[in-house]
C-alpha cells in the first residue's frame, strides 16, 4: 500500500482499536487460480498476534490454499468524499480539487486452517461474544439449540492468520493547512460524517 508519510499510522494501539471498532475485512488469497477476495468478520487476538475468522465450507478458496499461505486482510474504516468547496483557501487560490479521505489497515500474514469442531465452536463463540457485549439483551451460541449449532458448525471451516506485518493509513487531510482541515472536518459533519469528522480531530 502506497503510504506517504503525513498519512502514516503506525501506532499498534491505534491499529489494534481501528480493527476491532471495524470488525469486517476483505481477505485476500492467491492460489493456482488466481487471486481471491472474500469479505468476513475476523476477531483480533493482539496478544497472540493473531486474526480468526471463517469460510463456509462450500466456498472453495480454503481448498485452493496451501499450508502457511501469505495472505492479506484489509479493515476498510470510514471513508468520504471531500469537495474542494469545502477548502477555504479555495476562494484565494482556486487550486483545489475532489479527493477522499479514509482509514485503512492492512494484515499481512500466515493461514493456518481450523476445520475441528472444537475450534469452531470456540472461534464463533468469541466472535459473537465480542458483538453481543454491547447489547441489552446479548445472544450466545448457548441460546440456539445444540443440534442446529452443530449442524452450522460442520457448514464452515476456521482459520488464524499470524499476522507478520501492520500498515495502517489515515488520509485525513493532514497535507493541507489547518483552516482547510477545519473546512473539511465542518464539510463533512454536514453530511452526516460524524465518525470520520471527529478522527480528523484527532489525527
Amino acid at each position: 500500500m502506497y503510504i506517504p508519510d503525513h498519512f502514516r499510522e503506525d501506532r499498534a494501539a491505534v491499529l489494534h482499536g481501528a480493527m476491532r471498532a471495524i470488525g469486517f475485512a476483505t481477505l485476500v488469497t492467491a492460489a493456482e487460480g488466481g487471486i481471491e477476495a472474500n469479505h468476513m468478520p475476523m476477531l483480533l487476538d493482539a496478544q497472540a498476534g493473531t486474526l480468526r475468522g471463517h469460510f463456509a465450507r462450500a466456498n472453495p478458496v480454503w481448498r485452493n490454499l496451501t499450508p502457511d499461505s501469505e495472505v492479506l486482510a484489509i479493515f476498510l474504516g470510514p471513508h468520504a468524499y471531500v469537495r474542494p468547496g469545502w477548502y477555504p483557501s479555495k476562494a484565494e487560490t482556486g487550486k483545489a480539487v475532489p479527493t477522499w479521505n479514509y482509514i485503512t489497515v492492512h494484515a499481512r500474514g500466515t493461514i493456518t486452517l481450523h476445520p475441528d469442531a472444537d475450534w469452531l465452536r470456540a472461534h464463533v463463540s468469541a466472535l459473537s461474544d465480542a458483538h453481543e457485549a454491547v447489547r441489552a439483551e446479548p445472544w450466545a451460541l448457548t441460546d440456539a439449540p445444540p443440534a442446529y449449532i452443530d449442524t452450522m458448525l460442520r457448514a464452515i471451516v476456521g482459520f488464524e492468520i499470524r499476522i507478520t506485518r501492520l500498515e495502517g493509513k489515515w488520509k485525513l487531510s493532514q497535507n493541507r493547512s489547518a483552516a482547510d482541515i477545519a473546512g473539511v472536518r465542518d464539510g463533512l459533519a454536514r453530511e452526516g460524517q460524524d465518525a470520520l469528522a471527529e478522527m480528523m480531530g484527532t489525527a
